[in-house]
């Protein structure tokens, strides 16, 4: 018999048990997105190199993934947006400016190896955290397919809240706004502000978040490519003109690595895939 205040032991199993659906369910979404994603990659690859088969596009996708640490989505991700090849034998971007990996002078990001984009991610997401004085709080990146914001690193949440803000629009939520607005935005009291939909703002508050903070990461041109935010389980006065600085450089520093990263890590890993994929289609 269960102690007094205790849940029964069936109440436990039965509480576990939909947890760990719960988390099957969430893991089946992500990958179903995924594997749309790589199929429609896929699909284009056979066309572009007169490929056999999708086995052999998907090869080619995981050789370049591999050698250059591209996720398979984010290499799915840009083959579907970017401009196809000229011609088979030649460069995919022929002429394209390199510079050198940009600097990121915030404490966090001490010691991430090179090109280590998961590493710059929690390293950005640990900076926010300690300059805010959270312990809760994900990083976002703009989903180059759907449009919006889909969550890349986090820490501190629920399974139901990343599954809940997986994905995000350009309405409804904070950091939608950050990014709409590219300015750095804080919710004072989220129970209170208009920006949420009833919704994102119940599930916020389930989650014990009383207020939060968005941070834009940006390209030199101003490009938002990104969010980081911080979550806190009371209200907020707002933060100092010191923070905000610091933040300001923490996004500016981590949108341009992101935009180098981008341009130069993953358009290697399409170059090298265009001259596998060149090679396999000359008779």
């Amino acid at each position: 018999m269960a102690e007094p205040g205790q849940p029964a032991a069936d109440d436990r199993a039965d509480h576990d048990e939909l947890r760990r659906l719960r988390a099957e369910v969430r893991e089946l979404r992500v990958r179903s997105r995924a594997h749309v994603l790589i199929a429609e990659a896929q699909g284009l690859l056979r066309e572009r190199y007169k490929l056999s088969d999708a086995d052999s596009a998907f090869t080619l996708m995981r050789k370049a993934s591999q050698r250059y640490n591209v996720k398979m989505r984010s290499l799915a991700e840009i083959l579907l947006s970017a401009p196809r090849p000229d011609a088979p034998d030649e460069l995919w971007f022929p002429g394209r400016a390199r510079s050198a990996e940009p600097a990121l002078s915030f404490p966090a990001a001490r010691g991430v190896g090179p090109g280590n984009r998961g590493g710059v991610l929690k390293a950005v997401l640990s900076q926010t955290l300690a300059v805010v004085g959270a312990d809760m709080g994900n990083v976002q990146l703009v989903d180059r397919v759907r449009g919006g914001l889909r969550i890349e690193a986090h820490t501190g949440h629920s399974e139901h809240f990343i599954d809940f803000f997986g994905h995000v629009g350009e309405e409804g939520t904070s950091c939608a706004k950050a990014a709409r607005d590219v300015a750095q935005v804080t919710v004072r009291d989220v129970e209170s502000d208009p920006v949420f939909t009833e919704s994102a703002r119940e599930t916020i508050l389930a989650e014990g978040s009383r207020a939060c903070h968005s941070v834009p990461l940006t390209t030199s041109s101003g490009l938002c490519v990104g969010m980081v935010s911080a979550h806190v389980d009371h209200t907020l006065t707002g933060l100092t003109d010191t923070q905000l600085k610091v933040l300001e450089v923490v996004g500016n520093q981590t949108g341009r690595w992101l935009a180098w990263h981008e341009r130069t890590i993953v358009l290697d890993a399409l170059e090298y895939l265009h001259a596998l994929g060149a090679g396999r289609s000359r008779p």
